[in-house]
């Protein structure tokens, strides 16, 4: 992704000033002349922003639900709130005023933000600007990229809440602390986001990281992909299946198809925060030593790490296993793969004891990595255990098993390292929002 702008300034988000001025950088632009009379330029720098943005903190936020899921450990000899704070070393808690909750939890309201901003120019945008099928392609987007961001902060706070995204950014709504009314909110930018892309024609640039997804049908594929996932977290089985059936779910398709952000070395764009020289010794993450102790033995989701020269220890804590997911400084991450669409099929027809079909996903996973077909009990209980093995390990490090758990009650299964250490079942609000 070359030149892409990060994302409006905070001091520069604001919807009131009406100048048509010029843009002196790109990642300060003046939010003034965006909204009244923009140019084509204008829209395309916009949604541009809010794609690049979707980057922004992604390691932060991964490191973190990463090492409280114990999926890793994160050694960093300049930051030891990794290993202390995050694993409630001691008498550590999390703290509501530290870079690992504020910069993630800011960065996904600084898209929405950007979306917003996008929605208020394409007001006043001309019609040989774009026409009124273009705007409305515009719109869906960012009301997809909005619901997205959410679902993120919300994953992170859940009961500690928080505030759903609004247009006028000097009169923000409350605190919503139930996160069922937050995901309901989710769901509603997502779905007015499917109506806007429906009929609709995109003009606007996308990265590669959105290969095969670009045009109208594409972007509805991954709006309904998005919504599979919120649906199984508010329990609605059947609205997972209808929602799949309108993504690019492929039960015998392949895994890696799906949403990426993608990083680049090029002047101007970002590196993929996750990468690390394998076998350093400064910034270090390891998996966590439970990942290959719980694998089973011929599961080749083990190659996601790879054996160390030397284990990596620090403050009672050691690894042996560097993470092999992003082999170079270009790698993309995730944001959503046909893989964990095939488990969302699986996990919604477990809970509508539809058990055969789920049987049949199941074993789609286990036959590709090296696993023989489901052979254990054919009861809810069981296929629920199967399942969380397998979104464990499939999905390992893109973001799942820390919620995974909390949201079947299960956090107690997460291992303690140390005598003294925590598992959380939620980051704090950070500050910011409580000052507000």
């Amino acid at each position: 992704m070359k030149k892409l702008i990060i994302y409006l300034s905070g001091a520069l988000l604001a919807l009131s000033a009406c100048q048509k001025d010029e843009i002196n950088s790109l990642n300060t632009p003046v939010v003034g002349r965006i909204v009244v009379n923009p140019s084509k330029s204008d829209l395309f720098n916009l949604v541009t922003g809010a794609e690049s943005g979707l980057r922004n903190n992604a390691g932060t936020y991964l490191d973190g639900v990463g090492v409280i899921g114990r999926e890793m450990y994160r050694f960093s000899g300049s930051e030891p709130r990794w290993t202390t704070d995050m694993l409630g070393g001691g008498s550590k808690q999390l703290d509501n005023n530290t870079f690992y909750i504020t910069n993630p939890f800011a960065a996904r309201y600084q898209v929405a933000r950007q979306c917003f901003i996008l929605m208020e120019a394409l007001k006043t945008t001309r019609n040989e600007v774009a026409s009124d099928v273009q705007k409305k392609a515009f719109q869906g987007f960012a009301k997809t990229l909005i619901g997205y961001e959410l679902l993120m902060n919300i994953n992170m706070t859940d009961s500690n809440g928080a505030r759903i995204p609004v247009a006028d950014n000097a009169n923000l709504g409350p605190i919503i602390t139930n996160p069922r009314i937050v995901m309901d909110s989710v769901i509603k930018f997502l779905d007015a986001g499917k109506a806007d892309l429906t009929g609709s024609e995109v003009i606007f640039p996308l990265s590669e990281g959105f290969a095969g997804f670009k045009d109208a049908a594409g972007l509805i594929k991954f709006n309904r992909a998005i919504a599979a996932r919120v649906h199984i977290y508010r329990k609605d089985w059947a609205a997972a299946l209808a929602a799949l059936n309108e993504s690019f779910f492929d039960l015998n398709g392949a895994f890696n198809n799906g949403v990426f952000s993608t990083f680049s070395t090029n002047g101007g764009d970002l590196v993929n925060p996750m990468y690390l020289q394998p076998n350093s010794t400064g910034e270090i993450r390891v998996a966590h030593p439970s990942f290959i102790a719980d694998i089973l033995p011929t599961d080749d989701r083990k190659n996601k790490t790879a054996v160390r020269t030397s284990a990596a220890s620090s403050v009672g804590l050691t690894s042996n296993r560097d993470l092999n997911l992003w082999p170079s400084l270009s790698s993309p991450i995730s944001i959503i793969r046909n893989e964990e669409l095939i488990l969302i099929y699986a996990e919604a027809k477990i809970q509508l004891a539809q058990f055969p079909d789920a049987i049949v996903a199941i074993n789609r996973i286990r036959t590709s990595h090296n696993l023989p077909v489901y052979g254990d009990a054919v009861t809810s209980p069981a296929l629920i255990n199967e399942l969380l093995y397998e979104r464990r390990y499939s999905l390992f490090m893109e973001g799942h098993r820390w919620i995974d758990v909390r949201r079947y009650q299960r956090l107690n299964t997460l291992p303690i390292d140390r005598p003294d250490d925590d598992v959380w079942s939620r980051y704090p609000l950070p500050m910011s929002e409580t000052n507000q």
